[in-house]
């Protein structure tokens, strides 16, 4: 399901130069070394010829919205009058970023006058700037000398930012089981998705949709070998495992068939057919968005998220440990099983919640390391908050195996427990979150900034 970020290359030129038959050739040279630098740090780079004039820019933005990228990548050989290229940007409706550099790193060695020639884009990228904000299109500027600095990182910090925004525009999100009557925090409607978001929900109607997609005895024994072969096995009850392992090939095939970027079950809605809880921790393993109790909203950044980082799941914060400092994260039965540090165990899960009765579950402990909790909380007059904390995973699965019985992970963040509760209430938090290993919380702060959210950084 990750799948990176694809980039549009925007050279910006001068045609005066041309005119006056300028030697361009060594800013090309420096623009073919940034092509090479995005490339080296993965991103798929589909790079525009050289523009100077309006008509070469409409060129540049049918070149871009053919290839659908997820952001276009500035880059001034030399000034650029900004209203060559104002226009086609607006169109192709892209976040810009803006790579603000120049050929040479010391100016002080020698002046002669084509090395202001060389290196004078900077006041183009001003001008091109003042015209965006005053558009409202969307961008972030980065400074530095591309060999001298550590630009071009940033830039690809950024691309990746814009591409996970890309991504929560487009998600289309399953929703089974409906939403958990009266948990009103990450309430959103079909309606909302779609206007404040141009995301798409799916409903999953039963019994229509479950007899839509049948699955086979063969079906399911490949699956139960698959996952002797991948987890420790310790359920007692085969039917139930079996009956389970129906309901999630069932939910597995409804996802591809509809080209679901991510899903929501609410468990309280799974009366008639087990609560499929390994195939969704499997789903949210292979890249799918997911949240629970039908929670769309938190469901799509998760999968945004997973378009382009790869240690992603969604959880709860469920319990503090005042005496350590510490939160535990868990869940009822689903987590991404590719985090745990030690093999998942599939167990019996007593379920009483509804009249299909108990099921099956895989759990694990989340490995150790760096990574920050993402909450996405809906707001007053159609706002959002993006609550960013940079927390430590801690590797202290309990000896006797807690771990076999609950989804389990556990927490510090930098503020004290009790400063950070109280800060993440106040800002409007909601109980449903996105954990992502090994990210910066200014690049996720970069996504937030691109999807117009105010962004908060608890740390």
């Amino acid at each position: 399901m990750n799948q990176g970020m694809k980039i549009g290359l925007l050279p910006l030129y001068i045609k005066l130069y041309d005119v006056r038959g300028t030697n361009r050739e060594p800013m090309e040279r420096c623009l073919a070394a940034v092509r090479a630098m995005l490339e080296s740090g993965g991103a798929e780079v589909v790079a525009a010829p050289v523009c100077r004039i309006r008509e070469e820019f409409d060129q540049a933005a049918d070149l871009f919205e053919q290839a659908d990228v997820d952001a276009v990548v500035t880059f001034h050989l030399a000034y650029s009058p900004s209203l060559e290229a104002i226009d086609a940007l607006c169109r192709l409706n892209r976040p810009v970023i803006v790579c603000d550099t120049t050929l040479t790193y010391d100016m002080s060695v020698r002046m002669e006058r084509r090395d202001v020639t060389f290196n004078h884009g900077i006041h183009g990228v001003m001008d091109l700037c003042n015209l965006m904000r005053r558009r409202g299109l969307p961008y972030v500027v980065e400074a530095g000398h591309y060999l001298h600095s550590d630009v071009i990182s940033r830039v690809l910090s950024r691309c990746r930012a814009a591409a996970a925004a890309r991504a929560f525009r487009r998600g289309r999100i399953g929703r089974m089981g409906g939403a958990f009557d009266g948990m009103g925090d990450f309430v959103r409607t079909d309606e909302q998705m779609r206007g404040d978001f141009g995301a798409e929900v799916v409903h999953f109607s039963f019994p229509e949709d479950y007899a839509a997609y049948p699955v086979t005895e063969e079906e399911i024994d490949a699956e139960l070998k698959w996952d002797r072969e991948h987890y420790r096995i310790e359920v007692q009850n085969l039917e139930n495992y079996r009956a389970e392992t129906r309901m999630g090939l069932v939910l597995r095939k409804w996802c591809e068939a509809n080209k679901l970027t991510a899903c929501t079950v609410n468990f309280l809605g799974m009366e008639q057919q087990k609560m499929p809880f390994l195939e969704i921790s499997k789903a949210i393993s292979r890249g799918l968005g997911y949240a629970g109790e039908g929670d769309v909203l938190t469901a799509n950044l998760v999968a945004a998220l997973m378009h382009v980082y790869r240690d992603v799941t969604f959880t709860e914060t469920f319990c503090p440990c005042w005496k350590n400092g510490l939160i535990l994260l868990s869940h009822m039965g689903e987590m991404n099983l590719s985090l745990s540090r030690p093999q998942p165990v599939v167990v019996d899960k007593a379920f009483t919640y509804t009249p299909a009765g108990d099921t099956v579950a895989a759990y694990g402990s989340y490995r150790a390391g760096s990574a920050v909790l993402i909450n996405l909380a809906p707001m007053e007059d159609g706002k959002y908050s993006l609550i960013l904390t940079p927390v430590e995973m801690l590797d202290i699965a309990r000896d006797h195996g807690t771990y076999r019985y609950e989804v389990e992970g556990w927490l510090r963040t930098p503020l004290p427990l009790e400063t950070f509760l109280q800060k993440f209430s106040e800002l409007g938090g909601t109980h449903h979150s996105a954990l992502v290993y090994d990210v910066e919380a200014a690049e996720l702060a970069c996504f937030g900034k691109l999807m117009g959210f105010d962004v908060h950084v608890l740390q």
